[in-house]
């Protein structure tokens, strides 16, 4: 967890770890961090109980659908066990391998929010299983409990990679040794190809800041936004994703960021148009990242810069493609995004 907890696979508290013993899934808990996570921080679900979310009567709408899973979960954790499952539990729980490691690496995500991304997955990891974007949660955790079944029905085995478009990696095996070694691979795979198509692998900044304007910037950013952005953090420009890319970007960065006029009557309709103040907001100067604390802060900009990284990786691929507008509601009105959002200061997050 710590290994892969670092800023290669994910940003923030992103991603989730497994491991199995018998029925006993151990399951890293939404509202943690990989690089922070201790032990007995794990929680304890019983699989054999987890087996209810796939009998349950399926709510037609989202919300009480995902009320209802998340209390299955909450049913199957073991006693002793504190902390709630991280939502992708059940999809860690069908795949049948010791250890499962999920991350958003930049790097895949240039694959995975890619154009012409599924193509080249099946070119470069024919072993590989691709699922198009699929909410997360139930209907993520479905879909792949099927397609992994067919996958299996044709190749005698399980996947050990399953890439997620416009969100991350899953990888499966019996070993930390196996999961590194797949994951080197996969890594490996992606610079070369990059590099044969002639896209950095660092993100390009268009001029450095101007840092004797960065102060008052960051004073009119304040008192436009109040408490949302009590700390700002700055950051050279660069070509920002203009668009939702995956669901951890839009927890931690929402889909848009701002760039227009700082007075309140723009901002106003920034806020009108999308339902909530920016969180990145862009000028000739810098790309400023706003937060009600500092870790929240730099941890904003962090994953505007992320995204304009993807964003300039996936051109190796048929351009960036974004999140559809039906996806990114029901992102920016999950419960379970809701509380990730919440422990933005600590940072944390899960999926």
């Amino acid at each position: 967890s710590h290994q892969f907890g670092a800023p290669e696979y994910v940003k923030g508290g992103g991603g989730n770890t497994s491991v199995k013993q018998g029925n006993t899934l151990w399951i890293k808990p939404s509202g943690t961090t990989l690089a922070g996570l201790q032990p007995e921080q794990f929680v304890a679900v019983d699989r054999g109980r987890l087996a209810a979310l796939y009998a349950m009567e399926v709510p037609p709408d989202a919300a009480l659908r995902e009320a209802r899973v998340k209390d299955l979960m909450m049913a199957a954790v073991c006693g002793g066990s504190r902390g709630r499952p991280s939502v992708e539990t059940p999809l860690h729980d069908l795949l049948t391998a010791t250890y499962v490691v999920h991350t958003h690496p930049t790097l895949v995500n240039g694959l995975t929010c890619a154009r012409d991304g599924a193509a080249v997955a099946a070119r470069l990891f024919p072993d590989a299983l691709w699922l198009p974007y699929i909410d997360p949660g139930f209907t993520l955790s479905m879909e792949a409990r099927a397609r992994v079944s067919a996958y299996a029905q044709t190749q005698g085995r399980q996947p050990e990679l399953i890439f997620l478009q416009n969100h991350g990696l899953f990888v499966a095996a019996d070993t930390p040794e196996q999961i590194r070694e797949l994951y080197r691979r996969v890594m490996d795979t992606l610079r070369v190809a990059y590099r044969e198509a002639g896209v950095p692998l660092a993100l390009r900044y268009r001029s450095p800041t101007f840092h004797h304007e960065l102060q008052e910037l960051s004073g009119l950013l304040a008192g436009l936004l109040g408490p949302d952005a009590a700390v700002v953090a700055a950051g050279a420009p660069f070509d920002l994703a203009e668009g939702p890319l995956t669901p951890d970007h839009m927890v931690y960065a929402k889909a848009f960021p701002y760039r227009g006029p700082l007075d309140r009557a723009h901002v106003n309709q920034f806020r009108i148009h999308h339902g909530y103040l920016p969180r990145v907001v862009a000028t000739r100067v810098a790309v400023f990242g706003l937060g009600k604390t500092a870790a929240a802060a730099e941890l904003v900009l962090a994953m505007a810069q992320d995204g304009g990284l993807v964003k300039q990786l996936a051109a190796a691929f048929g351009g960036v493609r974004f999140m559809t507008e039906a996806a990114r509601r029901f992102i920016e009105s999950w419960e379970v995004e809701s509380y990730r959002e919440q422990q933005l200061a600590v940072p944390a997050a899960e999926g």
